[in-house]
């Protein structure tokens, strides 16, 4: 099965319902949930959303929403391997996209899912949006 490691901006289009994304990471996290595709997210993705979380709804509330999603998604690691691995590579400018981008091959990730693309535009795994990444597969949740 197509594991996916979904970056932090997708989750929080998810969880925070923003339009116009909203569609398509709902669709995303749906197929999940019936077992078409397996989603990981980094464990510094937790930790980033339950920071906006936080800003727009109580903190009981953010972690509400989060006891809720952890069921769709396998958290990966954050070791220092990966961090030491971000930390020397100039080809990301973005820190935090370092981290999910060594999350992602440590794991042997197949995909990375984010809206920000550019910023991983060295990467050697395929990068895509959900949008795209959705318009890919077929009906039985295969590889595009």
């Amino acid at each position: 099965m197509t594991r996916l490691l979904v970056d932090t901006n997708i989750v929080i289009d998810l969880l925070a319902k923003r339009i116009p994304f909203y569609k398509e990471s709902g669709l995303l996290f749906s197929l999940a949930d019936k077992n078409k595709l397996t989603l990981t997210i980094s464990a510094l993705t937790f930790a980033n959303t339950n920071y906006i979380l936080s800003r727009l709804k109580s903190a009981k509330e953010a972690q509400t929403i989060l006891r809720k999603f952890k069921v769709l998604v396998e958290t990966l690691a954050l070791d220092d391997k990966i961090t030491e691995l971000a930390l020397n590579d100039e080809k990301f400018k973005d820190f935090e996209d370092g981290l999910q981008y060594y999350t992602a091959i440590e794991n042997q990730i197949d995909v990375i899912l984010t809206r920000n693309q550019k910023d991983f535009r060295h990467s050697k795994l395929p990068v895509m949006n959900a949008k795209e990444y959705l318009a890919g597969m077929n009906i039985h949740g295969n590889k595009p």
